[in-house]
């Protein structure tokens, strides 16, 4: 994906933020930054093969936020 559609796909996470944990993912070996040098800058980012891996973990991590945060809504 290229950095605007990350910033759509995640509209309350502030620029600095998004940078931040970018440069996390890449470091931790997750994720590849792809630049082109071409104006206006041409970057797009790619899950390597670990990144991928961990998608299920996270996918079900989400899932169980999402019910018991529904769940604690509906006490309230």
């Amino acid at each position: 994906m290229r950095y605007s559609e990350l910033k759509r796909a995640l509209p309350l996470i502030s620029e600095k933020m998004l940078i931040q944990h970018l440069k996390e993912l890449e470091s931790d070996n997750l994720l590849i930054r792809h630049q082109k040098p071409v104006v206006p800058p041409f970057v797009e980012y790619e899950l390597t093969a670990m990144g991928e891996e961990i998608k299920p973990i996270l996918s079900a991590m989400g899932a169980w936020g999402l019910k018991y945060q529904s769940a604690e809504m509906s006490q309230n």
